[in-house]
């Protein structure tokens, strides 16, 4: 079984550019820019890594993207996760950004969606992979930030397929970020969020009813609430789900206690996804092995989760059809 999750071809929908910053590219970018980082070695990077729960983790996420700079280092970062792609057999990802978490400290917007950009359009060259670029706004801020974010993003339209909210869940609803989601909507950007990863499923409602969302980031929560679960089974919303990322910022406490299965067996909607892998110990095929080792999925089940992936994905049905035919000859 392993061997067919290594080979299957995969769709990734949720993953955080920034959180494929390996140390050892944090440590070269650091050097090459002159950036302080908090750590002497990359072992001591590495140890680091134990997270308690989500803003645990936000904090040294931060601070690792200190170290981009320039838009050789967004194309740099991108490549590297290029090349995880590649070893993982993913034909099609769309990827998130943070562009407040660089706008911020003075990079600007062009630097950082011009240094990913190409680096995917040289991915696509090079190994047939396809992609979209999502932009995220981070809800720790204000709206208003959310929408001078927006404005920049206007700029680059040909370049967004859509825009999200992640960083810190609790305490930042959804409906914080109301009119900035409605103004996106307006100018055709595609609307996905963060939504029922530590928060409780009010947040998966108003991600839903307010901002009207078309995929469901995270979304594990949503089995506390019978009505939601048949809502989401019955409408097909899709759920990214990042399994090795809730275990590691304790949403369970173990692989055998996620319930991505049970999710699955209700019919909803569920795909694999890795989130922030370099800091999450693992690529989209270790999500996928761990939880077959730990939850028993069927060949079945995997094939499944991977059309999921390519069925719930921004791009054009042709493509879709393409792809799906692709996994279909492992389903024998």
């Amino acid at each position: 079984m392993i061997d067919l999750i290594e080979k299957l071809p995969k769709a990734e929908l949720h993953l955080h550019i920034e959180g494929s910053l390996e140390p050892e590219l944090m440590f070269k970018l650091a050097k090459k820019n002159n950036i302080e980082i908090p750590y002497k070695t990359i072992d001591d990077v590495k140890k680091a890594y134990e997270f308690s729960n989500l803003q645990s983790f936000l904090d040294i996420y931060y601070a690792g993207a200190n170290v981009l700079i320039s838009k050789e280092d967004f194309y740099d970062l991108t490549w590297e996760y290029i090349l995880k792609c590649v070893d993982n057999n993913i034909i099609h990802t769309e990827i998130f950004f943070d562009p407040q978490t660089h706008t911020s400290r003075g990079v600007s917007f062009e630097t950082v969606i011009s240094g990913i950009k190409e680096a995917l359009e040289d991915a696509n060259k090079k190994f047939g992979i396809t992609s979209q670029i999502i932009m995220c706004f981070l809800r720790h801020l204000s709206q208003e930030d959310a929408l001078k974010t927006l404005d920049e993003a206007l700029n680059f339209k040909d370049d967004i397929i859509g825009v999200g909210l992640d960083s810190s869940e609790l305490g930042n609803p959804p409906s914080k970020f109301e009119k900035v989601f409605k103004k996106a909507q307006e100018n055709g950007f595609k609307l996905v969020a963060h939504a029922g990863e530590e928060a409780d499923v009010l947040y998966i409602y108003e991600a839903l009813d307010l901002l009207h969302i078309q995929r469901i980031d995270h979304g594990v929560q949503s089995i506390k609430s019978d009505e939601l679960m048949q809502r989401l089974k019955d409408e097909q919303i899709p759920l990214t789900v990042c399994p090795n990322s809730n275990i590691e910022l304790k949403v369970f406490e173990n692989y055998k206690e996620h319930n991505i299965k049970k999710l699955l067996d209700f019919g909803l909607n569920v795909t694999v996804n890795s989130d922030d892998p370099a800091y999450f110990k693992g690529y989209l095929n270790q999500n996928f092995i761990n939880l077959y080792e730990n939850l028993e999925l069927s060949k079945e089940d995997i094939v499944k989760l991977v059309k999921n992936s390519f069925n719930s994905s921004f791009i054009e049905d042709e493509l879709k059809q393409k792809y799906i035919k692709e996994v279909k000859l492992y389903e024998g």
